[in-house]
């Protein structure tokens, strides 16, 4: 069985956002237009789910003076507007969200939890063995999520037009990494 797992599309990673990529609201409407597709429909998701940076106090993950490598401008911070998932996403097509980095930095949608439970348990508990892996930043948060999506045994696809990077260089660089630990790039 497969899931899709929608990384990290929130407001401050869209134009206007405290940390804003380019192609993110394109990305969230592209995601909100295949959820209801016939396309989706011929993956038959068993669940989707959606990570979330949730950020209440993630120490040296903020700056004031941020690298945009592992120091950031404050963004996704829990219960705000810039945390919440982008508007075009239909939020009842969403089976859980995993929510992720309150007290530290987190990058991996692995990190995250749903109420108590971390996302690998919650997935094996329901069959998936497949992943299709969607969102923003590629560079960033997609690539470690498929990373450790890999890791944790899943077969994993990212569907590399719903996706999104900070820089695009090293956007590039990461689809290439995934693409070497055997990730299926489509």
């Amino acid at each position: 069985m497969r899931a899709l797992i929608i990384v990290d599309v929130q407001n401050d990673f869209c134009p206007g956002g405290s940390l804003a990529t380019a192609r993110g609201t394109e990305v969230a409407r592209l995601i909100a237009n295949y959820l209801p597709s016939e396309l989706a429909e011929s993956n038959d998701y068993a669940a989707v789910v959606a990570t979330q940076d949730w950020h209440i106090d993630p120490g040296e993950h903020f700056s004031e003076q941020p690298d945009y490598v592992d120091s950031w401008p404050v963004h996704c911070v829990a219960e705000t507007r810039g945390a919440a998932l982008h508007p075009a996403l239909d939020e009842s097509l969403i089976d859980a969200h995993f929510r992720k980095g309150r007290y530290e930095a987190a990058y991996s949608g692995f990190e995250g939890t749903f109420g108590d439970e971390l996302l690998a348990p919650w997935l094996r508990s329901r069959g998936i063995e497949e992943l299709d892996v969607v969102g923003i930043a590629t560079d960033h948060c997609v690539r470690a999520t498929v990373l450790d999506g890999l890791r944790e045994g899943f077969s994993v696809r990212v569907l590399t037009g719903m996706c999104a990077a900070v820089d695009n260089r090293r956007g590039d660089a990461a689809l290439d990494e995934m693409d070497g630990a055997g990730a299926e790039l489509v």
